[in-house]
Formats: C-alpha cells, sequence, structure tokens
C-alpha cells in the first residue's frame, strides 16, 4: 500500500514552525508511544535544531508497558529527556512541568541573576495529526483550552496558552512530511489514525494489521475474537473473526470490509489489547 497525505496547510505549519521558533525556550514534542519512531517527523531535527526538547509520549495507556519500558532506556541512554503520559487520565502529566523547569533550569538562573526573575518557560508543542496535542495542552492547562476532535488536522493556527505564571505554551497543526520514504511507516500512521481513512483501502489496510497481530500479539487475537487457534493463512483469520462477529452480507458471503473497519476502530481504542507496533 502507497501511503502518500500532504495537506496544504501542513506546508504552511512547517513555515510556521520556522518563524517562531526563536520565540519559546524549549520544544515539547508529542510522539504516540505505540510507534514512537513512526510518529516523529524527520523534519522537526533540522527545523528545531539545537532548541532544548522534552519528548512526551503520550497514549501510554494503549501501549505494551513492557515495550513502554524499553523505550524510555532507549532514549535514556541516547540522554533524551522523555515522559510517559496518558493524556486522557492525566497519567504523567505532572511531569511535564517538572521536567520543563528541570530541563530549563540552568537558562532561567542565568535570567534571574540578570534581573528578569519572572520570566515564564516559552514551549512550543509540535507533533504530527492525531498523536493527542490538543488533548495534551487541555489536561496540562486545566481547561479546554485547544479544540479537540477525532480525526486529523483539528488544529489549524498557532494559539498561546498560559499554563501558570511560569509556563506559556505556543500550540501549533499536526505536521506530516511529504513523502513516506520507508513504506511501513506510513502503514502504521494509517493504523494509528494519523492519516485519514477515507483516502485509504480499509480492508488491505485491516489485513495487513492482521498480519501483524498474528506474528506479534496472537493470544491477544485469540482472547478477543474468540478464536480456537491462530490458523496459518491470514484471509482464513480474518474469516474467523468475521463469521465469529456475525458480519454476513446478504447470500451469506462474509462482509470482510465490516470486519477491517471493525479491528482497525478496536486496535484504536484498545479492545483488542494493549499493542506497540514498534521496539527500539
Amino acid at each position: 500500500m502507497n501511503i502518500q497525505w500532504y495537506p496544504g496547510h501542513m506546508t504552511k505549519t512547517k513555515r510556521l514552525i520556522k518563524e517562531n521558533l526563536n520565540l519559546v525556550d524549549i520544544v515539547i514534542e508529542i510522539l504516540d508511544s505505540r510507534v514512537p519512531n513512526s510518529s516523529r517527523n524527520p523534519d522537526v531535527d533540522e527545523m528545531i535544531g539545537n532548541k532544548p526538547r522534552l519528548m512526551v509520549l503520550n497514549k501510554s495507556d494503549l501501549s505494551d508497558p513492557i515495550i513502554n519500558k524499553q523505550w524510555e532506556e532507549y532514549f535514556g541512554k541516547k540522554n533524551i529527556d522523555n515522559i510517559f503520559i496518558n493524556s486522557i487520565t492525566g497519567k504523567g502529566i505532572d511531569k511535564t512541568i517538572k521536567s520543563l523547569e528541570l530541563i530549563m533550569k540552568e537558562k532561567m538562573d542565568r535570567l534571574a541573576k540578570r534581573g528578569r526573575k519572572h520570566k515564564p518557560i516559552r514551549c512550543m508543542i509540535i507533533g504530527i495529526p492525531n498523536v493527542g496535542k490538543s488533548t495534551f495542552i487541555n489536561k496540562i492547562a486545566g481547561k479546554s483550552s485547544a479544540k479537540t476532535g477525532n480525526k486529523p488536522g483539528v488544529t489549524k493556527g498557532k494559539q498561546w496558552i498560559r499554563l501558570n505564571e511560569k509556563v506559556e505554551l505556543l500550540d501549533t497543526p499536526g505536521i506530516l512530511w511529504p513523502k513516506f520514504e520507508d513504506a511501513d511507516v506510513g502503514l502504521k500512521l494509517a493504523w494509528i489514525g494519523s492519516i485519514k481513512d477515507e483516502i485509504l483501502d480499509q480492508e488491505e489496510l485491516a489485513f495487513q494489521f492482521l498480519e501483524f497481530l498474528k506474528e506479534n500479539y496472537p493470544e491477544l487475537l485469540i482472547k478477543r475474537y474468540k478464536l480456537q487457534t491462530i490458523k496459518k493463512e491470514t484471509i482464513d483469520i480474518l474469516k474467523d473473526i468475521t463469521i465469529n462477529r456475525g458480519f454476513i452480507v446478504k447470500g451469506g458471503e462474509p462482509d470482510y470490509l465490516r470486519t477491517s473497519e471493525m479491528l482497525l476502530d478496536e486496535f484504536r481504542k484498545s479492545k483488542i489489547g494493549k499493542i506497540s507496533l514498534e521496539k527500539p
């Protein structure tokens, strides 16, 4: 599946980030903990340069806790400041402010010595569509400061949000890159919903996702869809799930499209289980 998607407003966002980078002290990069590599925009490193950064891995409640720990250790060895959070419940949110203050302490101390004691830490929020940026901002701000939605591309312009007397946030729309050099990256982003479903072949997308589950999380498939065993051919697994769910069209044929849509929806809602699509 050759996945390409690059709405026009994303080009504008890249320009916006570059133009406003000098207004902030640190960049908060929001990633999806299920796909820490694939949800990182490779353009970001070049755009922000040596600007301090805090990596926030969101949706940690949806990803495999064992693999979360592996990623935490991986980034730690690379001296990358990172925290795992759940923006919906607020788990890990309190660590964000503390981490920002710790990372910026040296600079803030220097400014205080020059008489600028009450200057807030200004942060830029960046991340690809649908990683939960707006939900993160609303939770950390304690109010609905940013518009949220379950469709990629909800945030369309920049806005400043004051968290407290110490921290201000500059929100930006989600950005993708114009071409996925690795087809696997596009596939994983499509699975988590960072690319609009309307432009994708849902049956092919779900079929490949089912192949991933068969290889990596067979026990979750068996438990969720009441399978007797994991059959060798993926199409046979898909057929068993379809029949078990009663998704039959006129003439007694299996409704594979309905099953495909259901599989992706249940993965995104963590109904199948806690699943990570990438390991360090």
